[in-house]
C-alpha cells in the first residue's frame, strides 16, 4: 500500500463529465489498496471570473478580500469532486486549506507556507477515506485565509507530499507530460521522459506553463519526485527528480515569457551604490528584477536596464522617480516585450549553443535588444509580437527532427 498524492487542473474538473473522469482516476487508484490525497483547482476559467466580480465592485480591492473570494473557487471543486467520489460508492471528505492544516505567511495573494499540521489528515486517512483539499489556499496568524497566487495548487501538492513522505506525487494538467516546447503551438514537440528538478525550475521561472516554480523549488528541497501527466490518457508522464539516468541533452526546452516589461533608466550619476540605490528600493516592494544591463559610464553619467513582471511595471516606475536619480535623469517604460529562453543543463559542456540560438534568430528576421545567461539557460528579449516565431526557430535549431 502507498500513499499517493493527486494534483488536478481547473482544466481537469471544468465540468461535469471532467469531474466524473477524475473521480474514477482517484477511485481506481484508492481500490488498488492506496492511500490517497487530491489537491484541485478551480474550476475551468473560476478564478478569472471571480476576479471580473471583483473589478465590477472596485478597481482597487483589498487583498485580503480577494484572498477570501477567490479561495471559494478551489473550494467548490473540492467539494464537487469528493460528491463525485461518494456518489460512486467510496467514502471522501474534502477539506479547505486551513482544515488540512496549513499555516502560512500573512502576505495576501502571494502566502508562503509556513508549515502544515497534519493530524487532520492522518485521521482522515485513518478512517480510509479519499482526502480532497482545496488547493492554493491556507491560513495565516490572524486567522485570515491566504493564497499561494496563481499556480498554487502544484505547491500545496508538493508541500503535502513532503508533509506526509508521500510514495509519489502526481500532477495532471491537459498535455501527456513536460515537452521541449509548448505542443499547443509548436508541432514538432517533444515530450520529455525525464528532466531535472534544476531544468524543470527554469523552465517554469521562464514561461513554461507546466508546473508552478514554487512547486519545483519545493520538491527540490525536500526531494519529491514529481510526474507531470495527462488525466485524459493512461501515458506515462514526464519524471521530474533530482539526477536523470540518460545523457545530459544540449537543450531540454525553449520557452517564452510575455508577462514581463523593460525599464530604462537613461543618465543617472555613475557613481559607487547607484545600482544599489535602484535595486534595493525595488526589492523592499518585492519587485523581482530580472535581465539587467548597465551602460559604460560616460560623461558621469550611465544607462541602466532591467525587467521586471509586467504587473509590476507601473510601480516600479513610480518607485524610480520617487529616488530623485537626478533633475535629467529619463525613465522610459516598455511593455511590448517577450522574454524566450533555452533551458538544458548539457549547456555547460557544449560550447556554441549560444552561437546556435542567436544564428537561429538572426535567420528568423528577428532582433535581440537584452541577453543574460547562467549555466543552463540563455534568455533573450526581444519585439513581443515577434515571441512565438522566435520560440519556433530556436526550437527548431535544437531539434530538427522535433
Amino acid at each position: 500500500m502507498a500513499l499517493i498524492v493527486k494534483k488536478f487542473g481547473g482544466s481537469s474538473v471544468k465540468d461535469y463529465e471532467r469531474v466524473m473522469n477524475v473521480a474514477r482516476i482517484i477511485t481506481d487508484t484508492y481500490k488498488q489498496g492506496n492511500d490517497v490525497i487530491v489537491v484541485v483547482s478551480a474550476q475551468g476559467d473560476t478564478t478569472d471570473d471571480l476576479i471580473a466580480k471583483a473589478a465590477e465592485i472596485t478597481s482597487k480591492p483589498q487583498k485580503r478580500e480577494m484572498d477570501v473570494l477567490q479561495s471559494a473557487g478551489e473550494t467548490i471543486s473540492a467539494s464537487l469532486l469528493a460528491m463525485a467520489c461518494q456518489e460512486m460508492g467510496y467514502p471522501a471528505v474534502s477539506l479547505l486549506g486551513w482544515q488540512a492544516g496549513f499555516q502560512t505567511s500573512s502576505a495576501y495573494g502571494a502566502a508562503r507556507i509556513k508549515g502544515i499540521q497534519t493530524e487532520r489528515l492522518r485521521r482522515e486517512l485513518d478512517r480510509k477515506n479519499i482526502i480532497i483539499v482545496a488547493g492554493f489556499q491556507g491560513l495565516c496568524k490572524y486567522d485570515d485565509v491566504t493564497t499561494f497566487g496563481r499556480g498554487g495548487s502544484d505547491t500545496t501538492a508538493v508541500a503535502l507530499a513532503a508533509a506526509l513522505h508521500a510514495d509519489r506525487c502526481k500532477i495532471y494538467t491537459d498535455v501527456e507530460g513536460v515537452y521541449t516546447c509548448d505542443p499547443r503551438k509548436v508541432p514538432g514537440a517533444v515530450k520529455l521522459d525525464e528532466i531535472t528538478y534544476d531544468e524543470m525550475l527554469e523552465l517554469a521561472t521562464l514561461g513554461a506553463q507546466v508546473l508552478n516554480n514554487r512547486s519545483v523549488e519545493m520538491a527540490k528541497k525536500y526531494n519529491v519526485e514529481m510526474e507531470v501527466l495527462s488525466s485524459y490518457s493512461n501515458k506515462p508522464g514526464t519524471i521530474v527528480k533530482e539526477k536523470i539516468a540518460m545523457e545530459k541533452m544540449l537543450v531540454r526546452g525553449v520557452t517564452k515569457d510575455a508577462d514581463c516589461a523593460r525599464l530604462s533608466i537613461v543618465g543617472v550619476p555613475n557613481v559607487p551604490g547607484m545600482a544599489f540605490k535602484i535595486f534595493s528600493k525595488l526589492a523592499a516592494r518585492n519587485i523581482n528584477v530580472d535581465i539587467i544591463l548597465q551602460s559604460v559610464g560616460r560623461d558621469d553619467l550611465k544607462d541602466i536596464t532591467f525587467t521586471v513582471a509586467r504587473a509590476h511595471a507601473d510601480e516600479a516606475v513610480a518607485i524610480l522617480h520617487a529616488l530623485d536619480l537626478t533633475a535629467n535623469a529619463k525613465i522610459i517604460k516598455d511593455t511590448s516585450v517577450a522574454k524566450v529562453s533555452a533551458v538544458g543543463a548539457g549547456m555547460e559542456s557544449h560550447p556554441g549553443t549560444a552561437s546556435k540560438m542567436f544564428e537561429a534568430l538572426y535567420e528568423a528576421g528577428i532582433n535581440i535588444q537584452m541577453i543574460a545567461t547562467s549555466e543552463i539557460k540563455i534568455s533573450v528579449l526581444i519585439e513581443q509580437d515577434k515571441a512565438d516565431l522566435a520560440v519556433a526557430a530556436v526550437h527548431k535549431a535544437f531539434f530538427p527532427e522535433g
